[in-house]
């Protein structure tokens, strides 16, 4: 089992919350992660739901890989898969506030407003030229780079209602940190 600052197999909830802080490097570029949400099988609003497709096989392997697809045909959204092999978990990458490389992904997003580089999930996505490619890959093996526990006693999490979705939205599985102005959007 790969070596992480925080454990893969536990509920997706746990891994979601405890995301908040730590800092996400794709090829040197990223930031440190402010907004997640949660998904687990048994979760009408999660992918797995309905059983393993060829879409969302990443989901059901090993913790500690990547689940990516595509929203509404346009974005391309990052996942930390989560739990035990055959479970079908993970956790969405909301946002992050933008430390690592800038310039790439000012470029990236053509833009300039450093807030909104990595304000949502399709965002997040395009500020780090995320593609299916990066689908089933490691996160402990480059281009990933996942550092830093915060102390749980200096970040506060915020935890609320899921968003973007129409199934299960009232579950309280989104998370963000507290006083970031990262967020993609207020809780």
């Amino acid at each position: 089992m790969p070596a992480f600052p925080l454990d893969f197999s536990a509920d997706s909830e746990v891994v979601a919350h405890q995301l908040i802080g730590m800092t996400v490097l794709i090829d040197g570029v990223g930031g440190v992660i402010v907004e997640t949400e949660a998904y687990d099988q048994t979760d009408p609003a999660s992918h797995t739901f309905g059983g393993q497709t060829p879409r969302n096989a990443a989901m059901f392997g090993p913790p500690g890989r990547v689940y990516v697809y595509r929203s509404y045909g346009i974005h391309w959204c990052l996942n930390f898969v989560c739990r035990e092999p055959g479970h079908g978990a993970g956790v969405l990458i909301r946002a992050i506030e933008p430390t690592h490389g800038l310039e790439r992904m000012r470029e990236r997003r053509g833009l300039t407003d450093i807030r909104l580089l990595c304000a949502g999930p399709g965002r997040v996505g395009q500020a780090l030229a995320i593609d299916g490619s990066f689908n089933h890959m490691r996160l402990d093996r480059r281009p990933f780079k996942l550092v830093g526990q915060p102390d749980a006693a200096t970040v506060r999490v915020l935890t609320g209602p899921r968003i973007g979705i129409s199934k299960a939205a009232e579950v309280p599985w989104r998370f963000g940190l507290d006083g970031s102005r990262f967020l993609s959007r207020r809780f």
